[in-house]
């Protein structure tokens, strides 16, 4: 944490200063207060004659005193925002540029509510915590053993009673803030599955409303939101409970030192004043040992969320970058050699010894039932995941060796769920070339059979579109991700299943235009039906994670026993769009 506090430690040791000025102010008010009883008014010094000059002197006194230190606190407060809100500041852009970074099995691992969770409540509980500490931690201190010495100053029975009491007092802090303590990291970990409900929930609101489960989804928010308040209860109880013990404890000492107090001022060794002023301390005490067991609460929450904020800094990416940003004699050619998989963390293997070589400019469609492992094998070429055994290479280099920003400016990839932007139409396209002119964009849009249904908007490509593309159908979301993956002009276009949503002339349309527009780049077709892929100039069939067969339509239709069974199944559509 210390890289982050240093480049702002001169707000902290600012704030530190005028947090000292202002708590000075309030241990001196004490000892003027007691002058103005036993001086200026009952006259201890002049035979019971009260010295209303002395009040005022002294009462104003206390007043700029007051002002003063409520100008230090002011700007104490000034320079703990600054500190804890810079700090917070470069915690999160450092913890979003760490994630960007992410590779897939990482976010995987984390999940996306926990990294939200951390991102967002961590970050501001550690914020909170550095802001308590520079603030509260020097008045805590100085009011706590400010009090006792300025006790010690004005009657030193009266400090020995508090001193008595100051072990029992930390007694009771430690026991209580060792039974909190370990409920703070699970506070955290329940908002993160809260987080996780809520981001399944709001992404797929439709499919629950279409299945009637908002019942379910209540129950299972509910449950998890009722364990949250369960262990939130248990940490206010616990505080609860200490609050009044601490009080008790105080409100003891105070007895005590009227008691003391009253046989003193009988003897003549203490005076109203004392008495008064010695209660004020003890009070100022009070106070300081309450603002303690607040400050301890927020520095153990802060402690618990800067051990999830450091996971994600220190995290490194499991997908260490080559170097290689070079070109190459080959564009667009892929190679899979001996190339198995398994996702990170399961035991089960979706590829299997796979070779096969994709040839520049070629067009190859991968086919295959689900499951069999069509969108692994292509997840492998921009090297979203690494191959657990085998290699792949593009243009002739090992994917590992490239840089992997230069790896994916090769590459060009359209999902099967489209990923859109709360941004106007232009701009989610674009997404695909940052600086692209209106006319690539249409242009894009035009191959992708998109420019029909934009131009008809009342905004045309300016059109706002809506969070998660809500506003659009799902055929017209498709639509716009292939305009985006078009205007990148890669050598490389991935369609993972990201026409399942058109119909068959439109495909076939966007298809041939395709082929027009781009037709030296190199194509991946992962798709389900027969019309999709027939024109593709091969074929491959997976079957178990395994190439079952690879060849043209023609070859496959009379050799493959898995292609023919899905042509048949399709035979209607084929017959009418063939």
């Amino acid at each position: 944490m210390w890289k982050y506090i240093r480049k702002y430690l001169h707000f902290a040791v600012i704030a530190a200063a005028f947090m000292v000025g202002e708590v000075l102010m309030d241990l001196l008010q004490p000892e003027l207060m007691s002058a103005i009883v036993d001086d200026g008014v009952l006259g201890a010094g002049t035979g019971g004659v009260g010295n209303l000059h002395l009040i005022w002197t002294l009462g104003l006194k206390m007043i700029c005193l007051v002002l003063f230190g409520g100008l230090c606190g002011s700007l104490n407060n000034v320079f703990v925002h600054l500190t804890g809100q810079n700090i917070g500041n470069d915690m999160r852009k450092d913890c979003f540029r760490k994630i960007m970074e992410f590779s897939f099995p990482q976010m995987d691992r984390f999940g996306a509510g926990s990294l939200v969770t951390r991102v967002t409540n961590d970050i501001t509980q550690v914020q909170n915590f550095v802001s308590q500490f520079v603030r509260g931690m020097i008045r805590t201190s100085m009011l706590m053993f400010g009090s006792i010495f300025f006790m010690f100053r004005l009657n030193r029975d009266f400090g020995r009673i508090v001193l008595c009491a100051f072990p029992f007092i930390v007694g009771i802090l430690a026991l209580c803030l060792s039974k909190a303590n370990p409920l703070f990291g699970k506070l955290q970990a329940q908002l993160d599955e809260i987080n996780a409900i809520m981001q399944e929930d709001v992404s797929g609101i439709r499919i629950i409303k279409a299945c009637v489960r908002e019942l379910y989804e209540k129950i299972r928010f509910g449950k998890a939101n009722d364990e949250l308040v369960k262990t939130q209860l248990q940490v206010l109880t616990i505080f609860a409970f200490m609050n009044p013990a601490v009080n008790a404890l105080m409100y003891v000492v105070v007895l005590i030192i009227l008691a003391a107090g009253s046989v003193e001022v009988g003897t003549g060794t203490a005076t109203p004043g004392t008495i008064i002023a010695a209660i004020t301390y003890t009070t100022q005490l009070l106070n300081g040992i309450l603002m303690l067991v607040m400050l301890f609460q927020n520095i153990s929450r802060g402690i618990a969320s800067w051990g999830r904020v450091r996971e994600v800094l220190d995290s490194e990416p499991d997908l260490k970058d080559g170097g290689f940003t070079g070109s190459t004699m080959l564009h667009g050619q892929i190679e899979f050699k001996n190339v198995s998989f398994a996702y990170p963390g399961s035991p089960q293997v979706v590829l299997k010894n796979i070779n096969l070589t994709i040839h520049p400019g070629e067009t190859v469609a991968i086919m295959g039932t689900t499951g069999c492992g069509k969108s692994s094998l292509v997840n492998l070429i921009p090297r979203f995941y690494d191959a657990t055994e085998g290699d792949v290479l593009v243009d002739g280099v090992n994917v590992r060796e490239y840089d992997q920003k230069a790896l994916r400016r090769k590459i060009s990839i359209a999902l099967q769920k489209s990923e859109l932007f709360s941004a106007p139409i232009r701009e989610n396209i674009a997404w695909g070339k940052p600086g692209a002119s209106a006319e690539e964009i249409a242009q894009a849009a035009r191959t992708a059979q998109a420019d029909g249904f934009i131009c008809a908007a009342p905004d045309g490509y300016d059109t706002l579109v809506a969070e998660r593309g809500m506003s659009l159908s799902g055929g017209q979301k498709q639509r716009i991700s292939i305009a985006r993956s078009i205007v990148k002009g890669a050598e490389i276009l991935i369609f993972d299943d990201s026409t399942s949503a058109l119909d068959l002339k439109t495909e076939a349309d966007l298809y041939a235009a395709l082929k027009e527009t781009s037709p030296a780049s190199t194509k991946i077709i992962i798709a389900q039906r027969i019309a999709s892929v027939r024109r593709a100039d091969r074929i491959v069939v997976l079957e178990g994670g395994q190439i079952a067969a690879c060849g043209t339509h023609e070859e496959l239709i009379k050799s493959c026993p898995v292609y023919q069974d899905i042509y048949d199944s399709q035979m209607g559509e084929e017959e009418r769009y063939g």
